[in-house]
């Protein structure tokens, strides 16, 4: 019996000085190794590349984007397995909010720690469309949404956050000035539209939509729809048709055979390269494109 407690306690000593070691190993591990990567998810490409421009060249963050930058609107996404191990490592996920990601709620059960930060909140969404980001005016706010969410996170990059989003915020600023100057000449003429991300265009344009369709790879016109577009678009006199490419040609070539109107493709911005500069390149060649529509 007298052998057996001997042997309990050497065995424990042994475990103890074991742990003591391997503790020992671990600290020294972790002076070695730099500091823990900050790690921010976005869900989608718009969101991605507001904050790829106030992250900058941040040291110890990482971004990245959950969806493919290609994959367009979110309405419809459903999260993988891959998805949920990159949102297991993530120290917060930014989002555009207003509907857009409808897994928000599987994320929240899933990880409640996370930080989760709407960038496009009630305040900036117009009637719930979660499409603000087509308004400059709204761009810029959610650029500072991201910027003061990352600051609280991140104090010790506060500074550099900042000034990133400062310079970033200057070339929306000049942006939204030479979009002031064309709705000047735009106010009070009428459209169709074949996207809701369009509203926003519309509002900032002071145009009046006369009928709209959301048209994305899920929708289908039937007959009777092309028959309430051709009957809006004669009641109202439309001047013009707003749609993407992607999903909206083939309706608006019907409308353009039955009617003289002018179709006009515009980037919605959901999809397109990782450049820093996408957004401001996009909606710049909205605006040129709208200087066409609008007889500039």
């Amino acid at each position: 019996m007298k052998n057996k407690y001997c042997f309990t306690a050497v065995l424990l000593l042994v475990i103890a000085l074991s742990a003591g070691v391997f503790t020992g190993i671990c600290r020294n591990m972790q002076k070695d190794n730099p500091e823990k990567i900050f790690l921010a998810v976005t869900s989608f490409y718009p969101v991605y590349i507001a904050a790829a421009n106030i992250i900058g060249d941040c040291p110890d963050i990482k971004l990245q984007n959950l969806s493919e930058p290609q994959t367009g609107c979110l309405h419809d996404f459903q999260l993988t397995p891959e998805d949920m191990k990159l949102l297991s490592t993530a120290d917060v996920f930014l989002v555009n909010g207003g509907g857009m990601e409808s897994f928000l709620p599987d994320v929240a059960a899933e990880y409640p720690d996370l930080p989760v930060v709407e960038t496009a909140g009630e305040q900036i969404l117009s009637d719930g469309n979660a499409h603000a980001w087509m308004s400059i005016k709204c761009e810029r706010q959610i650029v500072q949404t991201i910027v003061e969410s990352l600051c609280s996170l991140l104090p010790g990059y506060a500074e550099e956050l900042r000034a990133n989003a400062a310079a970033y915020d200057a070339k929306l600023a000049e942006l939204e000035e030479e979009q002031k100057e064309l709705a000047e000449l735009s106010r009070g003429k009428k459209l169709i539209s074949f996207h809701e991300a369009y509203e926003y265009l519309a509002r900032d344009y002071g145009l009046q939509v006369c009928y709209m369709l959301n048209l994305d790879e899920e929708r289908q016109v039937g007959a009777g729809e092309v028959a309430d577009v051709l009957s809006a678009a004669r009641e109202n006199s439309v001047d013009m048709i707003f749609a993407e490419e992607l999903y909206g040609k083939n309706l608006s070539d019907t409308i353009k055979k039955e009617m003289d109107i002018e179709v006009y493709y515009l980037d919605t911005l959901v999809r397109g390269e990782y450049d820093l500069d996408a957004y401001i390149s996009g909606m710049r060649d909205n605006i040129n494109l709208l200087k066409k529509a609008f007889g500039v």
